[in-house]
């Protein structure tokens, strides 16, 4: 085993592009950092999260993801102690710093960002090897100190044992005998223990972000206070792509309260000592805006129309986002063929807590205090909107009270930051209301989509031709990459493929430019994309005469993990048991994110409209970490996808949001909510994502059920208000 040897009181463990640093004694966090960056080149991420050992024998754990309720503060650390073998009651978690270089996420390019279920995934390996790498590097300090075989010292909960002399050390011991170098080896996937060994990873931890939100002690984005802190409320033109061109602020600046009113590039914004006070005066601005924007003309319901006239178009050439075989020869050589057209409107993220940012600049630096899922991309922001060097921005990241991919954005931040360059030692708090949310809404894009499927003289699926027209999401907030990867927008397509076995696949994007920013939110494309697909294998199905669950197994047939949820959540729902009258039984399945989840829903109807009394779902993500809060995120996701297809609707005219608040958006009501019986199938593979997966099945899995009662096919999301 090769051995290098480092200082004694710190080092980096992993291999690669990731490492994580590991303290012996009681130092701080900076002297960790310091550490680090002293030991790692420009070309590595160090640490992904650091560890610290103190002589009590406690262990802290920082941890690099954004927590909004996903479980991840505490998934990511008892990865690693897993393999370290740590006594989990010892360890103590606490949110990492917003430093890429050490703590980015691999499955981001190093990037700190929460979201598109990557945290795990992109942890999980490098994690895994650090722990193994940190353990081997402690049996080393024993070995040395007892003056025994390394083979012969074995590390559990903690602790470092020798049997032959039934001597033992904690690891807080070994650290304070570590002497003058630390050997520590290099280590591979091959020694990582095998799952069968597993104390921690798929065993249910107690969430560390539970107690302190429970009690109400957590701090959020909008708990964030300062000393001499003021409060700030932004009137934003109410057209994207508008400017401010007249600005009476006589009202205004004779209120109260009010400290100053500041211009913004797209708006006016008003500071204050409260921010109701802020809100009033905003309020009472009269701004003239400019008339110049593009998105003025966009109309969702015509634009709608547009794209399902383009998506039928099958000769137009799309960008190739998914493909397998010859589709055109399986298509031509078929029996016959099918199609279908799709459609889903825009959507809300609708997060518990408003968007809100407080910011301090200091000379030329700045710090924040948000509730972001990426500190990179408010770092980022502030760079390119206030020209603060990278290393002079710092970002703490508080709780987050739901993300669904709103707060991957920043243009909360960037409030902030104007604020602040104008207010400079002066803490500037900014908050949304309700219905700015709304009228400044990012949502998810506007789709249409349409199938040509075809069939042999069996009623096998033998060619997919999936066409999807749709703005997009990386195309505008990451166009570099987006064009890098061949004009794919992965957010946007994600879930336009499948497992199943049908020889010819052609998945296309159609993009379209031209209204208001569309962006991230729970799930994404799979929301959409796998609505569309499973829907139409369900239609396929009932015109062939064959069962849905049968088809499904005939079309997983390659596929043993896709195989055992199906099988599991019919057994789980008693599938070939007749149901009363009134009562109907539909099924979906979703592999997005490499997580298998087969749902069966219970159905009946009211005033035609579905009302699901009951969603089982099996779900088979690999390595489980948590299987009740895997269980939990399935059901979590689902139910906000039962909100989506039920009600949810963001509608635009004139390029602006006609939803202002919940009184005309409507959420899934507490009374409308069904059982969820969630089944966790852990197997021996590498970590699928788990924080939306649960949503893709569910609209599927309904609306075959409503096609059972009623005989109509609904191929739009939301559901229309009458069946």
């Amino acid at each position: 085993m090769e051995l290098k040897s480092v200082s004694r009181r710190s080092f980096l463990v992993g291999g690669g592009a990731t490492m994580v640093g590991v303290v012996l004694g009681s130092h701080g966090l900076l002297n960790v950092v310091q550490a680090a960056q002293g030991a790692t080149s420009k070309d590595t991420f160090s640490p992904v999260a650091w560890v610290v050992i103190s002589p009590d024998n406690k262990t802290l754990i920082y941890s690099p993801g954004s927590e909004m309720g996903q479980g991840t503060m505490t998934s990511v650390p008892a990865i690693l102690a897993e393999d370290m073998e740590l006594d989990w009651s010892t360890v103590h978690i606490e949110k990492s710093p917003s430093n890429a270089k050490l703590f980015g996420n691999p499955r981001f390019g190093g990037g700190m960002v929460t979201g598109s279920s990557r945290t795990v995934v992109g942890y999980y390996e490098p994690m895994r090897l650090a722990g193994l790498q940190a353990k081997l590097a402690l049996v080393n300090v024993a070995a040395k100190v007892w003056s025994v075989p390394t083979d012969e010292v074995v590390a559990e909960n903690s602790t470092l044992k020798h049997a032959a002399s039934n001597r033992q050390m904690t690891y807080g011991e070994a650290a304070a005998q570590a002497g003058d170098s630390v050997q520590v080896p290099k280590v591979d996937k091959s020694m990582l223990k095998p799952m069968s060994e597993f104390r921690i990873i798929g065993k249910d931890q107690p969430r560390v972000d539970v107690p302190p939100k429970s009690s109400g002690k957590a701090d959020f984005g909008i708990d964030a206070k300062a000393p001499g802190m003021v409060w700030a409320a932004v009137m934003r033109t109410p057209v994207q792509g508008e400017k401010p061109e007249k600005v009476d602020d006589s009202k205004a600046k004779a209120v109260q309260g009010v400290e100053k009113i500041v211009m913004l590039p797209y708006g006016v914004a008003v500071v204050a000592d409260t921010f109701a006070t802020a809100k009033k005066a905003r309020d009472m601005l009269q701004v003239t805006w400019s008339d110049t924007s593009k998105v003025r003309s966009y109309d969702s319901d015509v634009a709608l129309q547009e794209f399902v006239a383009r998506a039928e178009k099958t000769d137009e050439a799309g960008d190739v986002w998914h493909k397998e075989g010859d589709v055109a020869a399986e298509l031509k050589g078929a029996a016959r063929t099918v199609s279908a057209t799709f459609t889903s409107q825009h959507v809300a993220q609708c997060t518990m807590e408003p968007m809100n940012c407080m910011a301090r600049v200091d000379g030329d630096k700045i710090t924040f205090w948000v509730p972001s899922q990426s500190a990179s991309i408010v770092t980022g922001t502030a760079a390119a909107v206030g020209g603060f060097k990278p290393e002079n921005i710092q970002v703490n990241i508080t709780y987050l009270g739901g993300g669904y991919g709103r707060r991957v954005e920043a243009d909360y931040a960037a409030d902030a930051v104007f604020l602040a360059k104008a207010m400079p030692g002066v803490p500037v708090h900014v908050l949304w209301t309700r219905e700015d949310d709304f009228l400044r809404s990012r949502p998810r894009p506007l789709t249409a989509q349409h199938i040509v499927a075809g069939l042999d003289d069996q009623g096998n699926i033998v060619g997919w031709h999936q066409r999807v027209i749709s703005e997009g999401i990386y195309a505008r907030f990451n166009p570099k990459a987006y064009e890098a990867a061949g004009n794919k927008d992965a957010p946007v397509m994600e879930g336009a493929d499948t497992i199943y076995a049908i020889p010819g696949q052609l998945f296309e994007h159609g993009l379209e430019r031209r209204g208001p920013d569309v962006s991230f939110w729970r799930g994404v494309g799979a929301g959409y994309t796998k609505f569309a697909i499973e829907s139409f294998v369900d239609e396929i199905a009932e015109q062939t005469n064959k069962d849905a669950l049968d088809m499904r197994l005939a079309l997983t047939k390659n596929q043993p993990r896709a195989q055992k949820v199906l099988n599991e959540v019919a057994a789980m729902a008693d599938w070939k048991k007749t149901r009363p009258d009134g009562r109907a039984l539909g099924l979906a399945f979703s592999d997005t994110w490499t997580s298998f989840v087969a749902m069966v829903v219970e159905v009946s109807m009211n005033e035609g409209k579905p009302v699901v009394h009951h969603i089982w779902a099996a779900v088979d993500c690999g390595h489980a970490v948590s299987p009740r809060n895997v269980a939990s995120q399935i059901e979590g996701s689902a139910l906000f996808g039962l909100s989506a297809l039920l009600d949810e609707k963001l509608v635009y005219k004139g390029g602006q949001a006609q939803q202002t608040n919940f009184h005309q958006y409507q959420l899934l009501r507490a009374n409308q909510t069904p059982l969820v019986d969630v089944k966790v199938i852990p197997t021996d593979n590498a970590p699928g994502g788990i924080g939306e997966a649960g949503l893709p099945p569910l609209a599927p899995a309904v609306a075959s059920a409503v096609a059972k009662l009623t005989g109509k096919r609904v191929r739009a999301l939301p559901f229309p208000k009458e069946i």
